[in-house]
């Protein structure tokens, strides 16, 4: 799909530069999943007993583990078997509920969004329609309730010192209008050559489109998850990481250090891996609750 989009792509600037937003450019992740995603899911799927250890599960896996960046459908997967496993889950006697169907759905569906679950419902199918009626809700909440965030300090910055020198290109799963909508809200659109939104296709197929236009290691993906970093690794181009909970010292250091070296052909190697390993360290795969035991 992302290839077919990107027939006529061209480039204006030597190199290019793909930043993902969520997270990322700006500080939205915490409000949408603290306050978006998690309520409307203890909300619709009767949760209000365990809501403690719901919290604790959503928030480990959307914003501080590996886990993080994953579609909002592959989380509800991993956060009801953190909670099927949780000792004190059990010792409530909480019975979760049976999201079989749903699971053999992620399974074998070639696609999953809204649409492929609705069609689903239709046919009958409860949870999946449990699904959708959270899908949904999260979204609603979202457009009520996320506005107004600007971006991390140093990411103007970074575009300034950017400017007639590389192309940006947003590389985002978020919708396009509300992508266009943050970036003109906040002055930057106008330093943009390409938008790619979950329209155009995964993060890897939008950069597998624009990186032929470039010389080897002139096309860099900056992103704050580790699919970020796979979707940059899978198509053999440069990764600067936005590390969570210390976004503006990330970006401080790409202002600088980062942008020169990538502009000067010193970033790949030591420097790059460096990065990576503290983009790592702030990132944990076992889930707090699991070093109480």
């Amino acid at each position: 799909m992302g290839k077919d989009l990107f027939a006529d792509y061209q480039a204006s600037l030597p190199w290019l530069v793909c930043i993902d937003s969520d997270g990322c450019a700006f500080d939205t992740m915490e409000i949408k999943h603290k306050e978006c995603f998690c309520p409307a899911f203890i909300k619709v799927f009767g949760l209000q007993p365990i809501s403690k250890y719901v919290r604790e599960a959503w928030e480990y896996g959307n914003l501080y583990s590996v886990h993080r960046g994953r579609s909002r459908f592959i989380e509800v997967i991993l956060v009801f078997d953190w909670l099927e496993q949780r000792e004190e889950v059990k010792k409530l006697g909480f019975r979760l509920p049976d999201i079989s169907s749903f699971r053999r759905f992620m399974e074998t569906a070639p696609a999953v969004n809204n649409d492929t679950i609705r069609a689903e419902a239709e046919k009958g199918d409860k949870v999946m329609a449990t699904v959708l009626a959270w899908s949904l809700e999260s979204n609603q909440r979202i457009a009520d309730m996320v506005y107004g965030i600007p971006p991390f300090p140093g990411v103007k910055e970074s575009l300034a010192r950017l400017r007639g020198k590389a192309d940006i290109a947003i590389v985002s799963a978020t919708n396009p209008q509300a992508l266009r909508n943050e970036w003109t809200e906040h002055h930057m659109i106008q330093d943009v050559h390409r938008l790619c939104s979950q329209e155009d296709g995964t993060k890897k197929e939008c950069i597998a489109g624009m990186k032929p236009h470039y010389q080897p290691d002139h096309v860099l993906m900056i992103g704050d998850a580790p699919g970020d970093m796979e979707a940059a690794k899978q198509n053999g181009v440069l990764y600067f990481p936005i590390r969570p909970g210390e976004e503006v010292e990330s970006w401080q250091e790409f202002c600088g250090e980062g942008i020169d070296r990538f502009l000067n052909g010193t970033f790949k190697g030591a420097y790059e891996e460096s990065l990576i390993r503290a983009f790592r360290r702030v990132l944990p795969d076992t889930p707090p609750w699991e070093h109480k035991k």
